[in-house]
């Protein structure tokens, strides 16, 4: 028997009730010195390392390396302050590690008591796992030491994080169901921040303020400056608020985001039409400092630049960024539950070939190559109970409803399908395989939890695309659609780095650049036209750290031969 999930009993924190959509948070309060700098003699700055981008990967990089020793340290981002985080601030704060099992994440998580600790079926998600997941999903084309990095690293940074003062819980809203009676995680991704990446991006400052790194927003990077004699990076051009000035550096690590919120870059790298995509996130990433590094000190590309993670998206969310109250909600992961129909009436990807954490990053991207750019998610009252209340709840959600398939076809197409007939006689086709494939196997069970086999493809009945798992008849009144589009999350393309200690490396020489380092989405070579769900964050943490803890070692270094 099956149980649609007891959210109230999991110990989450959820919202109830909806905010001022126009609140801004001070941000101020939260950092250590002055958030500002007209009051400093700008043109004489100077500091140890200088970090560009303050999402998680830059966060992760400052605190490592005024960890490692490095004194003064600095992050500047061209957002204002209430467009803090970058991207992080819109992720679900889901991240990827290597662990033991429960009893390894039960001491770094907060939502989880001994007794219900008693119901959780949670199996280790081992090394082999996690590899085996990225040669899968990114077609066997990530670097390989980049990818064992990832991946050795992942358990030790995210305790590390844990440690400095990141909230951590399970994540049974996303990936677990409660099947006779027990929450059963699934898909090897299990953990997640406190309140998203909104929980995150609190987290980090408070540990930014904890290690005295000073935040300055408004603060855009323009220029790249490098020694003539040693070709190693020593400044950085500004500009703040319209105003130029320059900030010396002993070591400058780059941890800015991708292209993905410029129309420009996106249509030139990605394709036709992709300038029309969505924005998932922040609308500050837009490549400059990719470009800024290829042009200043002949930066070396790497990495997939075609690529990018895309998820299905609320076709009623705002175009070219994110919401910052609604954040990571736009999302519309419960395809796995249902199917998807183009404006056309027809199906096209197999709703359930992999986990919904395997496919969400391609899906957004297949949605825009369909006529219009969208489709409809579609389900029936068996399924609908199962859909995640943050993602579909009516506060966020524009609902199409029907009492039959017919009168659902209506209703869509006021919202633009263009041919019901179709899309009538797509669901009743589907509708004939399902049963066909059920009276085959009678046996089988239908269980979100495991990839169970409920598929369209009976001995007797195949659809052409099939639905592999999952699958279950949509006939059973009352209907529910939602319109989605494709919502473009970061670009996989980027700059080749050392991956030992993150260095770029310079297009010309084939040898780092002296005192630049690069991580986060700027960081290429690591993910190929998809990515394992949690994956991102957890490489921002991971080679953060390393290259904080690299530019500490340089300002060390430095520091020791200034003295000689």
């Amino acid at each position: 028997m099956l149980y649609g999930p007891s959210w109230e009993q999991l110990h989450e924190n959820r919202f109830h009730s909806r905010v001022n959509h126009h609140a801004v948070t001070d941000l101020a309060s939260h950092f250590a010195g002055r958030t500002s700098l007209p009051d400093l003699p700008i043109q004489e700055d100077s500091c140890d390392v200088l970090v560009i981008g303050g999402g998680n990967a830059g966060f992760s990089a400052a605190v490592s390396a005024a960890e490692a020793g490095a004194k003064r340290v600095v992050i500047i981002d061209k957002c204002p302050e209430d467009w803090a985080g970058g991207n992080s601030y819109f992720t679900a704060g889901a991240m990827r590690t290597v662990h033991g099992g429960l009893d390894d994440l039960l001491p770094i998580v907060n939502n989880v008591d001994s007794e219900l600790a008693k119901n959780i079926d949670l199996d280790p998600y081992t090394k082999e796992n996690f590899q085996g997941d990225m040669e899968r999903i990114c077609l066997g084309r990530s670097n390989p030491r980049l990818r064992d990095i990832l991946i050795n690293e992942s358990n030790d940074a995210i305790k590390w994080l844990a440690k400095k003062g990141v909230r951590y819980q399970l994540s049974f809203n996303r990936q677990a169901f409660l099947v006779d009676g027990r929450y059963k995680f699934w898909g090897g991704l299990h953990l997640k921040t406190e309140e998203g990446g909104k929980g995150l991006i609190e987290d980090h400052k408070k540990i930014a303020r904890s290690h005295n790194i000073q935040v300055f927003f408004s603060t855009a990077a323009t220029a790249l400056h490098k020694d003539s004699k040693t070709g190693g990076v020593t400044s950085v051009s500004i500009e703040q608020n319209g105003k130029p000035s320059n900030i010396k550096a002993k070591a400058v690590i780059m941890a800015a985001g991708g292209f993905e919120s410029n129309p420009r870059m996106r249509s030139q790298y990605l394709g036709p039409g992709w300038d029309l995509a969505y924005v998932r996130g922040t609308p500050y990433n837009t490549g400059d400092l990719l470009e800024m590094a290829q042009r200043d000190v002949s930066a070396k590309q790497a990495g997939h630049w075609s690529g990018c993670h895309c998820t299905c998206w609320d076709a009623h969310a705002p175009a070219d960024t994110g919401d910052r109250y609604i954040s990571n909600e736009f999302t519309k992961s419960g395809y796995p539950l249902g199917v998807m129909v183009n404006n056309a009436g027809e199906r096209f990807v197999d709703e359930g070939i992999d986990f919904r954490n395997y496919t969400y990053a391609i899906f957004g991207r297949a949605i825009l190559g369909q006529p219009g750019g969208v489709a409809f998610q579609v389900w029936d009252s068996r399924t609908i109970p199962w859909l995640r209340s943050e993602e579909y709840r009516d506060e966020v959600v524009k609902k199409i409803s029907g009492n039959t398939i017919e009168e659902l076809a209506q209703n869509c197409a006021k919202e633009g399908l263009q041919n019901q007939k179709k899309f009538v006689d797509t669901l009743k086709t589907f509708n004939e395989a399902v049963y066909a494939q059920m009276d085959e196997h009678p046996d089988r069970k239908w269980d979100p939890a495991v990839q169970d086999g409920m598929s369209t493809q009976a001995s007797t009945s195949k659809l052409t695309l099939a639905k592999s798992n999952w699958a279950l008849p949509i006939d059973k009144a009352p209907f529910l659609a939602v319109k989605v589009t494709g919502g473009i999350t970061f670009t996989f393309g980027g700059l080749a780095v050392n991956p030992e200690s993150t260095a770029v490396i310079s297009s010309m020489t084939q040898k780092e650049i002296p005192g630049l380092f690069c991580v986060g989405e700027m960081l290429g070579g690591l993910f190929y036209s998809n990515y394992p769900g949690g994956s991102g964050l957890t490489s921002g943490a991971v080679f953060g750290r390393r290259a904080g803890a690299s530019a500490a070692r340089l300002v060390a270094g430095s520091d020791t031969q200034a003295k000689l």
